[in-house]
C-alpha cells in the first residue's frame, strides 16, 4: 500500500516571520503583517463562516497595522494583496477542507476585535503563538455526544414534521448512529462524499432495522416507515446554505456560488444514498398520521421540540451550550411562529421561514449587543431547523421514479423556502447593521 502523503501542504508560519524580533507588530515588515492578515482569514474561513465575516476580520487586522487589503475569497481559497507606502505583497492561501465550528469562530471574532490594542504591544511572533493556541483548540465534544446531539435534532425534527412517538424513537436511534459513524470518518480524513454516503446509509438503515423489530415484537404498523427521512435530516447544509445566501446578496459571487454548490453536492449526495437505501428496503415517503391534539397543546410540543432540534444541531456545530441554549431559545420562538403562520393564518411556507427567519435575525442582534457573542452563531443554528430537508429528498425521490411532477413541486416548495431563509437574515441585518447596510 502507497504511504499517504497530504494533498494540501501545510504552512509553516513561523518560519516566515522572523522570530528573534521582538518589536511591535505595527512596525514590522509589510510581509510579516501579511502573515498575520492572511492566517485570521484563512483560520476564519476554515470555521465555515462566509466571505463577509473573513473580509471584515482581515480588515481588522491590516486597519490596525496600518496596511490596506484587498482579498478574494472562496469556499477554501484565499487571494489577498496586502499594500503599504507603495509597496504590495500577495498571497494565496487554501485548507483542505471545509466544516462548522462556532466556538472557535467566536475565539477569533474576539481576537480580531481586540487586535487594535495590541498591534503595538505584541509582535508578529507573538501574535503567531497566540494563533497556535486557536489552531489547536480541541473540540468541545466527542464523537458519541455529537450522535446523541444528531439525534435529539432529528428527533425533535420528526415532531416538528408531523411524526408521532415512534417516529421519533427511531428517528433517534437512526440520526444517533449516521452522525456517531459520520464524526469517526471525519476524524480519519475520510473525503466528503464518502462520509455524507456513509452516515446516510448507516442511519437510514438503522431507522429501518428499528421499526422491522418494533413491528415484529410490539406489532407496530408499518404506517410509521414514512419517518425514515427525518433520521438523515442531521446532514443537511444548513451552514453553506444560509451564508453562501448572504455572500450572494453582498455580491461575493465566487464564495456564495461556491458555498451553494457545495452545499447541494452534500444535498445530491446524502438523498441519493437514501433513496437508494429506500428502494432496497421498499420504503417509500408519505405523509405522517395526523395527531389528534389541542392546538394548544401542540403549540407548547412545538416550543419545546423546536428548542430541543435546535440546541442539538449547535452542539453539533460544536457551540458551547451556553451559546447552543441562547440559540435554542430563539429558534424556539422564531420556528413555533412559523409554523403557527402556516397553520392558523395560511401563509405560504415561503412567506413564513422568511418572517421566522427575520425575526431569529433581529433577536440574534438584540443578544449580541448584549452579551457580545457573533450574530453567526446564533443565528444559522437557529434557522438551520427550517431548512426543508424533508421537501428535498421527496423531489430527488420522485425523480428518481421518473415522477417528474412531483418531484418537480416538492423541489419548487424547497427551492422557495431556502431563498427566503437567508433573506430573513440578510433583511434582519439591513435594518440593524449599519455596515451591512451600505455597500462601501
Amino acid at each position: 500500500m502507497s504511504k499517504f502523503r497530504k494533498q494540501h501542504m501545510s504552512v509553516h508560519w513561523h518560519e516566515i516571520v522572523d522570530s528573534e524580533r521582538s518589536e511591535p507588530a505595527v512596525k514590522a515588515s509589510l510581509k510579516e503583517k501579511a502573515t498575520l492578515v492572511g492566517r485570521v482569514g484563512l483560520m476564519m474561513l476554515s470555521v465555515g463562516t462566509g466571505a463577509w465575516r473573513v473580509r471584515a476580520s482581515m480588515n481588522k487586522i491590516a486597519r490596525a497595522l496600518n496596511i490596506g487589503c484587498n482579498a478574494d475569497i472562496g469556499l477554501l481559497t484565499i487571494e489577498y494583496t496586502c499594500i503599504e507606502n507603495g509597496e504590495t505583497y500577495t498571497n494565496a492561501l487554501s485548507i483542505n477542507t471545509t466544516g462548522v465550528n462556532t466556538d472557535k469562530l467566536a475565539a477569533l471574532e474576539s481576537f480580531a476585535d481586540g487586535f487594535a490594542e495590541r498591534a503595538g504591544k505584541y509582535s508578529v511572533e507573538q501574535f503567531h503563538m497566540i494563533l497556535d493556541k486557536f489552531q489547536t483548540m480541541p473540540a468541545n465534544y466527542s464523537a458519541l455526544n455529537l450522535g446523541l446531539a444528531s439525534a435529539l435534532a432529528c428527533c425533535a425534527f420528526t415532531f416538528l414534521l408531523g411524526g408521532g412517538p415512534i417516529e421519533m424513537i427511531c428517528a433517534f436511534l437512526g440520526a444517533g448512529m449516521g452522525n456517531f459513524i459520520r464524526k469517526l470518518l471525519l476524524q480519519r480524513h475520510i473525503t466528503l462524499l464518502a462520509n455524507v454516503a456513509v452516515g446516510v446509509a448507516s442511519a437510514c438503515c438503522t431507522y429501518i432495522l428499528s421499526i422491522k423489530l418494533a413491528e415484529l415484537f410490539f406489532g407496530v404498523s408499518d404506517v410509521h416507515q414514512a419517518g425514515y427521512i427525518c433520521s438523515m435530516l442531521f446532514v443537511i447544509p444548513g451552514f453553506p446554505l444560509i451564508t453562501g445566501g448572504i455572500d450572494l446578496s453582498k455580491l461575493d459571487l465566487r464564495s456564495g456560488l461556491e458555498r451553494i454548490t457545495y452545499a447541494l453536492l452534500i444535498i445530491g449526495m446524502a438523498t441519493m444514498t437514501g433513496w437508494l437505501t429506500a428502494t432496497i428496503f421498499k420504503f417509500a415517503p408519505a405523509d405522517f398520521d395526523p395527531m389528534s391534539i389541542s392546538p394548544a397543546l401542540h403549540c407548547v410540543l412545538r416550543l419545546i421540540t423546536s428548542f430541543c432540534g435546535v440546541y442539538g444541531f449547535s452542539l453539533m456545530f460544536n457551540s458551547p451550550r451556553k451559546i447552543a441554549a441562547t440559540a435554542g431559545i430563539i429558534g424556539m420562538i422564531a420556528n413555533t411562529l412559523r409554523l403557527e403562520l402556516i397553520d392558523f393564518l395560511g401563509l405560504h411556507a415561503g412567506l413564513a421561514a422568511f418572517i421566522g427567519a427575520l425575526c431569529a435575525g433581529l433577536m440574534a442582534t438584540a443578544v449580541k449587543k448584549k452579551i457580545g457573542w457573533p450574530r453567526i452563531t446564533l443565528t444559522v443554528p437557529s434557522i438551520v431547523i427550517m431548512v426543508p430537508g424533508m421537501f428535498m429528498y421527496k423531489g430527488i425521490y420522485y425523480f428518481a421514479q421518473n415522477n417528474i411532477n412531483d418531484g418537480a413541486m416538492w423541489i419548487t416548495k424547497a427551492i422557495l423556502i431556502v431563498i427566503a431563509l437567508p433573506l430573513g437574515l440578510i433583511f434582519a441585518r439591513i435594518f440593524t447593521d449599519n455596515n451591512f447596510r451600505k455597500s462601501s
